[in-house]
């Protein structure tokens, strides 16, 4: 008989810790309710992970690294803004269908985590996040790219909370795929919901 991979169940897990701080909470989830959702007696889990902390440590580092990773190589691979944007709205929307509830974690956590010398990273993401997307809007108003009306605080806001808020109606695997709702985010983006008829009229 094959011995348990070690590695796949702390894998497992992970996944289960990442769905039930999702869902409930990291404060109002204990080690307790982790281990009776793996099925192990909650002195086990300490065979894979120190503390509850750990488990969130690492589910926010690994997200956090891919998410920034995905954007650092839209900005290395175009210069044009608006090509930059859609890359990081495509790379954000991918998150979300990939990691939905390290996503949903982060957007109800980070800023409090932040403030702890253990999480200092996320203050440290924080930045880098509203550096580069304010970074490409006002290229691309300087460009011409973009309307040179926008304010770019504004629009940063809203872009960021468009995006991220897709994480508490969006479905992974559902009807739905995650390129066809980035595709709509963009159409209305750069768009907008007018008719070109109604504009012209």
């Amino acid at each position: 008989m094959p011995k348990p991979d070690p590695s796949a169940r702390r894998a497992e897990v992970l996944s289960i810790s990442a769905k039930l701080f999702a869902d409930n909470g990291y404060r109002a989830t204990t080690v307790r309710d982790i281990a009776d959702a793996a099925g192990i007696l909650s002195g086990s889990l300490y065979h894979h992970f120190d503390s509850k902390e750990s488990m969130l440590d690492e589910i926010l580092r690994e997200f956090l690294g891919e998410l920034f990773g995905g954007y650092r190589a839209v900005l290395a691979a175009v210069d044009d803004p608006r090509e930059q944007l859609r890359g990081c709205v495509i790379a954000s929307f991918d998150a979300i269908d990939a990691r939905p509830d390290a996503v949903a974690i982060y957007q109800s956590e980070a800023r409090g985590l932040a403030q702890q010398e253990r999480f200092g990273y996320i203050a440290d993401f924080l930045q880098e996040f509203r550096t580069m997307w304010r970074g490409i809007l006002s290229r691309g108003i300087e460009s011409g790219a973009f309307r040179a009306d926008l304010d770019v605080d504004v629009t940063y806001r809203f872009l960021r909370d468009t995006v991220w808020i897709a994480v508490r109606w969006y479905r992974p695997g559902g009807q739905l795929p995650v390129g066809t709702v980035a595709d709509q985010y963009l159409t209305i983006l750069e768009h907008g919901i007018a008719s070109p008829e109604k504009e012209q009229s």
